[in-house]
Formats: C-alpha cells, structure tokens, sequence
C-alpha cells in the first residue's frame, strides 16, 4: 500500500498462503493503491496498482411534513424527505410496507415529497421515507400523523367493498407479511381475515412474520356491519417465491 510493505495488524489479516489479504473494520486509512508481489529466489515481480476508495457514509435522512394535526377529508398532507441530493433515490414507507411510487414520478428525487389529497383516519400510522444509493440504503426515525375526525351521527350504512393495503401481492420467503383491511362503514364495521377459506382471527390487520412458501394463497378480509346486517368481503392471493441469496465476490491478491 503506497508502496510499502503492510504489516500484519488486527485489521489486516494475510491467508496462509499469503495471496489472499483481509481488511476488517474498514476506516479511511486504508484508503489508497494496493499491489501485491510474487518472488522467488532470483527474482521478483510486481502487480498494477488497485486503488481502495472509500465512499462517505449515508446520512440518516429525516421527514418534515406541513401538517401534524390534519383535518381528515379536508386537509393536504406533505411529507418532505431531507437531505435532498440528485445522488440518491428516494422511497417511503408506512407501517413497515414499502409506498408504491405514484407513475407521475420521472426521476427517482421526485419521489422525495409524498403527497396525501384529502387526509382520512386510514391513512394513520408511522411514515418513514429511506435514502438510497447504489450500495445501499437508510431509513428516517418514524412520523406519525394524528388525524382530527368530526363526528357527526349518521343512520346505519355500509359496509361497501373492503380494501386491503397494500396491493402487492409478491413477497420472498422471510419476508414479514402486514396487511391492513379499511372499509367505509357506520358504525364501524367488524373484520376477520381467513387464509384458503381457513378463519386466522379477527381485527384490521393481519401480520405474519418470517413467511415462506406455505403462506401463499387466497387472502381475504370479510366485514360486517351489526346495525345493517349487511357483510362484504374482498380477497388477494399471495405468492411467496423461494429465499434470495445474494451473491458475494471474492477477490484475492
């Protein structure tokens, strides 16, 4: 390294052979051109130059928003992820699931400002907007929006067609696994979730840790209004394809 010999350190680790070398706890000092020599008794040879460079560390991004306390059906909500760079490519999360990016973003820092028109209570929950680069990515702290509700009484109506969010169905073995249920109902309606026909248990949400391939199948959310009488119910399938393993480069001297 810039022409002198390396020492063998705690950080700098040599195979037995001595062809391969490991750097552990990588700082900035070790930044800098590499070459490594062979020799044997009557002469030596050595490599081209590689140069190590070190990329800065992401920072963690953080959200600004317009609105703590929004007034549900009336108000805009902003959300600003900062800091703002051309270098990064920018995504948003609520309650642990990734946001699908809306198909009027054209270049990926426009997906910097979320956008809710007309803020209702099911869109409650901890927003996270994540920085990424080509090797890697950062999320913010958790936001959470607390949503101002008027209540006015109204006669029994409802329950309409469920919806389940989010709407992707694709995940990997591993994955965690959270789907919510909403529907437009007075009074509230009652949900149940049942997996291939089979009753998982009652509630909004429905959350599976660590999937695998057995959890694929026919999801559905059923609700019931008990002052109408009347029930809906809507289904998704949900596909779980195999564990994706990365693949590593190793890379000896």
């Amino acid at each position: 390294m810039n022409g002198q010999s390396l020492p063998v350190t705690h950080r700098l680790q040599l195979s037995r052979s001595n062809r391969t070398l490991f750097i552990f706890g990588v700082t900035k000092y070790i930044a800098g051109p590499y070459e490594c020599e062979i020799r044997n008794p009557v002469s030596a040879s050595r490599s081209d130059p590689v140069t190590l460079n070190l990329l800065p560390k992401l920072p963690r991004p953080y959200i600004t928003i317009n609105n703590l306390h929004p007034r549900e059906n009336m108000d805009v909500l902003a959300f600003t992820c900062e800091p703002k760079s051309e270098n990064y490519t920018y995504r948003w999360w609520l309650n642990g699931q990734s946001l699908p990016i809306s198909p009027s973003v054209k270049r990926p820092i426009e997906n910097r400002i979320l956008i809710l028109p007309r803020v209702t209570r099911n869109e409650t929950g901890p927003y996270q907007c994540e920085i990424r680069d080509r090797y890697g990515g950062i999320r913010s702290n958790p936001v959470t929006v607390n949503v101002l509700c008027d209540f006015i009484l109204f006669a029994p109506d409802g329950p309409d067609l469920p919806r389940i969010y989010p709407s992707f169905t694709y995940y990997r073995s591993g994955e965690n696994l959270y789907l919510s249920c909403f529907v437009d109902s007075n009074p509230p309606a009652q949900y149940s979730w049942t997996i291939n026909g089979k009753f998982q248990l009652s509630g909004q949400k429905l959350s599976i840790r660590q999937i695998t391939t057995k959890h694929s199948g026919l999801y559905a959310c059923s609700v019931r209004n008990s002052a109408t009488g009347k029930e809906s119910s809507r289904s998704i399938t949900v596909n779980v394809s195999g564990k994706w393993i990365p693949a590593c480069l190793a890379i000896g001297f």
